[in-house]
């Protein structure tokens, strides 16, 4: 897809660049400026001055994404209006990359569903809808009553807890089946725990996070050593 071009002109090229950003509400990092005519002041600053020229492009990226804005925005609302819901709000806001739309107004609690299960098939579904008609990668997260971050929340807490069980008892413990994302703050809330390794198991997308104490591999490593001494020992006693 081509790009759209503007051209602005200025006594400087610094001030050409200004109007361009005041204009397309943009800083100049989002922008792409080729420099037509740099400008001159003339003879004395008074004859034969000319002003300056630029050619400004927004980049790839942002326009990349204020498409997949438009798109997911649009599929969103003609999947509420389905179900009755259009009278629900869609707000946008850009993360790093992502897309994340927020689903706000009364009842939109009904969005998220047990487990948040109705809440990650809608996104499943809006995420295809986007990179199929973008044909790249733009990962798009939907959210209702701020549930994403008081499920990352309630996960982290659930890792410590499961932590602290898996290293009094010397054993380990495992989760329930989870999403890729609900397994990545399990294992981001351990990592640095020098006591316990974390790894994921299981088939398909949902699978299980392992946590794992590490002392109890090195206790069980010297109950082998010594039972191995031990034998030894007992070998050199019966010759």
């Amino acid at each position: 897809m081509e790009l759209e071009t503007f051209e602005f002109q200025g006594k400087t090229t610094e001030e050409a660049i200004e109007k361009a950003c005041k204009e397309l509400n943009l800083p100049k990092e989002k922008l792409e400026i080729e420099v037509i005519e740099p400008g001159s002041s003339g003879i004395f600053g008074i004859v034969g001055g000319k002003k300056s020229r630029i050619r400004v492009r927004i980049k790839e990226r942002d326009t990349f994404i204020n498409d997949g804005v438009a798109i997911a925005t649009d599929a969103l609302k003609n999947i509420l209006k389905l179900f009755s819901m259009d009278h629900l709000a869609v707000r946008t806001e850009n993360l790093d990359g992502n897309i994340l739309l927020k689903i706000e107004g009364d009842n939109s609690g009904i969005i998220i569903g047990k487990g948040g299960k109705t809440l990650d098939a809608l996104e499943f579904i809006i995420n295809k809808i986007v990179n199929k008609k973008l044909e790249k990668k733009l990962q798009i997260i939907l959210d209702a009553q701020n549930y994403r971050e008081r499920r990352r929340q309630h996960l982290a807490r659930l890792a410590v807890n499961m932590g602290n069980k898996a290293k009094k008892t010397g054993k380990p413990v495992s989760t329930d089946p989870l999403s890729p994302r609900d397994r990545r703050v399990i294992h981001l809330a351990l990592k640095d725990d020098k006591g316990l390794e974390t790894k994921s198991t299981g088939e398909g997308s949902l699978k299980k996070v392992i946590i794992i104490p590490k002392f109890s591999r090195n206790r069980e490593n010297k109950r082998r050593s010594k039972g191995n001494f031990s034998s030894q020992k007992g070998n050199r006693n019966g010759r």
